[in-house]
């Protein structure tokens, strides 16, 4: 299968973009976030993307972007984190090499941070968080070939585990 050597998932605050930076640095591989992806074909944020046009098209731009990644990056790939809500990412993310950065509420609203500009943390940032937690954790689990924990963590620690994980297999 072509396609990226590792793709990260998990939701906002995991450290998904900076654990690939520093994961792709490692092995010499390029990086790329779907995220980044989206921002440059728009043109604008993904903030103003929900808000000039719903959480729907959104949702269809990233469905697009990841596909267009996994189909042609080799390195490194860091997906949103919404971005396994879709049937058809999930399917296409099977049998490749998935890492879950798990991060617990604490941490996630620390990184995050409660002013955070985030469409889906409008409101009480800390519940919306863990709703999403909730809601997702489960998913990013059943997409995973591997969980690595990030809670207490620095990026280093975290980067180094899932190298360690990966060239272990």
């Amino acid at each position: 299968m072509t396609g990226p050597r590792l793709v990260l998932v998990g939701p906002m605050g995991a450290g998904k973009t900076t654990i690939a930076g520093l994961v792709a640095d490692a092995w010499g591989v390029p990086v790329r976030d779907t995220d980044a992806d989206i921002v440059a074909g728009e043109g604008r944020s993904i903030g103003e993307i929900f808000v000039d046009d719903g959480e729907e098209r959104f949702r269809a731009i990233e469905a697009a972007a990841v596909a267009e990644a996994l189909a042609t990056h080799e390195g490194v790939l860091a997906l949103g984190g919404g971005a396994v809500l879709d049937e058809k990412t999930r399917e296409a993310l099977a049998g490749r090499t998935v890492v879950f950065l798990r991060v617990g509420l604490s941490d996630a609203v620390k990184r995050v941070g409660l002013g955070s500009g985030r469409p889906l943390l409008l409101g009480n940032v800390r519940a919306r968080i863990k709703t999403l937690l909730d809601e997702r954790t489960p998913i990013y689990e059943s997409v995973a070939t591997h969980v690595v924990d990030t809670d207490g963590r620095t990026p280093d620690e975290v980067a180094a585990d899932v190298r360690r994980l990966l060239e272990a297999s």
